[in-house]
């Protein structure tokens, strides 16, 4: 039995129609304006680019690096050096870097989008990557396109189809009854060219073993939600990459496990008030009866299985504070089309429309749970990445991203902790420490050059001056205008 309030929430079908048909909604209003983002960016390639007098931050965890000067050569690093005693090359575009921090591209590890207007944004926030976790044909033509140089993006990590159980979630998935059929979904994704597999809340006990055995013979990561069905332990022994949201993990913190994991009673309407009612009182138990000793046996499971956890706090904490207009009011949203904002209305969603006051103030304590629970997990040495669930409510891409790393500052990871699950992390995770996560001679220039120290104060990750995407330059001008472009492509036409 899953404890997550979010996850039980989103098990309703009709949550799924609903929410495929505004997001249907939003890629046809947008459509036509989907090119206008990236008029403002300047995405042409220099020679050479020089930042110089810069101060390098190694994301590894070792000091910083002052008054350096790094040289960006096509799409890769080509020197680091002390200013002084690396060459300049001649015609190369000089950005002065005093008083500025240089540190290696952000990534987002967890994002559903959609339309291409707002690619954009993700560059213009200093995020050079994201793990696209619902992939489809989209997303491998937005990547020959972004490669191409004709639309300004991160370079992109695409999942599967999302695959779920015998009846899925979300319309569109990849509905897995049986074993055979986890197992040919795996093959059909490796044919159509995914970077790994993105499994699902509902999928059954053997499905989702058969699926794991599968992708490990197609030499693709698992990645996704701990299916109900599945202990987060268990999951990390069949070989599960990372964990999403930090599904299942409550329920294996807590001293009621065993009452936790007994099954719903056959037959129950899952939308009636017992139902309902029913899980209102696991979510507490899970919340209320969390054991810190057997939670740090299970974080020390983690560590030594490898697995990787993104908590995607920054929607764990809209959704559960819905009735904060701080969030549902967010300026930010003047970014987003009006269907958008409709569809990110509380009023609007079905997951809350039955939302309870009990409801509400368990979502509350979940979250303040959460945060203790990343926390933990960090001092015990389980890998944390950054990501956020874009397309979520007021979830923004990019921007949001920024949001995720404060709040896991405020789970209590260091800036820097909080800097690496953006960085070095996901280089680490997906096995591109080569060609990313550190800013270094010969890796793939995607860098962020910041006005401010991000490991004194996290915050100044906003504080962007200008962005290298494999060696594309875009300037705060730039920025400037990528914002302005979408704000403008995003209002109602008249």
């Amino acid at each position: 039995m899953r404890n997550s309030v979010v996850e039980r929430l989103e098990t309703r079908r009709a949550v799924g129609e609903a929410m495929k048909s505004l997001c249907v909604l939003v890629l046809l209003v947008l459509a036509p304006v989907a090119s206008m983002a990236g008029q403002a960016v300047e995405a042409a390639k220099q020679t050479a680019i020089a930042i110089t007098h810069v101060t390098v931050i190694d994301t590894t965890g070792g000091p910083a690096s002052s008054d350096m000067t790094v040289v960006v050569t096509g799409d890769r690093i080509s020197e680091v050096g002390n200013t002084g005693k690396v060459a300049v090359p001649p015609g190369a575009k000089v950005l002065d870097g005093t008083g500025k921090f240089l540190i290696p591209g952000l990534w987002d590890m967890h994002v559903h989008w959609y339309d291409s207007t707002h690619v954009p944004l993700f560059i213009a926030n200093g995020v050079t990557g994201i793990r696209v976790m619902w992939g489809s044909p989209l997303h491998h033509q937005w990547r020959q396109d972004i490669a191409a140089g004709t639309l300004t993006g991160p370079r992109m990590v695409i999942a599967s189809s999302i695959l779920g159980g015998p009846k899925p979630i979300w319309p569109n998935s990849t509905a897995c009854a049986t074993m055979d059929d986890g197992r040919e979904a795996v093959r059909k994704a490796k044919r159509d060219g995914a970077d790994f597999i993105k499994v699902y809340s509902l999928l059954p006990r053997d499905v989702f073993f058969a699926i794991a055995d599968e992708a490990h013979r197609a030499g693709l990561p698992v990645d996704g939600h701990v299916p109900g069905s599945v202990s987060v332990t268990d999951a990390a022994g069949a070989g599960m990459r990372c964990v999403e949201h930090l599904t299942g993990v409550l329920t294996e913190c807590s001293s009621h496990e065993a009452e936790l994991r007994k099954p719903a009673a056959p037959g129950v309407d899952p939308s009636s008030e017992e139902a309902r009612a029913a899980r209102r009182r696991a979510n507490r138990t899970a919340i209320e009866h969390y054991d810190a000793t057997k939670a740090d046996a299970f974080f020390g499971r983690l560590v030594k299985a490898r697995v990787w956890m993104c908590p995607t706090l920054v929607v764990l904490r809209n959704i559960a504070h819905l009735d904060d207009p701080k969030i549902t009011t967010d300026p930010r949203l003047k970014y987003m089309h009006p269907a958008m904002q409709k569809m990110w209305d509380p009023a609007n969603d079905f997951r809350f429309k039955s939302r309870t006051a009990e409801d509400a103030e368990l979502g509350k304590l979940a979250y303040r749970r959460q945060l203790e629970v990343v926390g933990a997990m960090r001092k015990a040495g389980v890998g944390i990445v950054a990501g956020t669930d874009v397309l979520n409510p007021y979830c923004f891409p990019g921007f949001s991203l920024h949001d995720e790393l404060e709040l896991l500052v405020s789970a209590g990871l260091t800036p820097m902790e909080a800097l690496q699950a953006a960085t070095w992390n996901p280089a680490r995770m997906l096995e591109r420490e080569k060609d990313h996560g550190t800013v270094a001679k010969g890796k793939i220039a995607d860098l962020v050059l910041l006005e401010a120290n991000p490991t004194v104060a996290i915050g100044n990750t906003r504080r962007i001056e200008a962005v290298i995407a494999a060696g594309r330059l875009t300037t705060k001008d730039g920025i400037a205008g990528i914002l302005d472009a979408v704000e403008k492509a995003s209002k109602p036409a008249p």
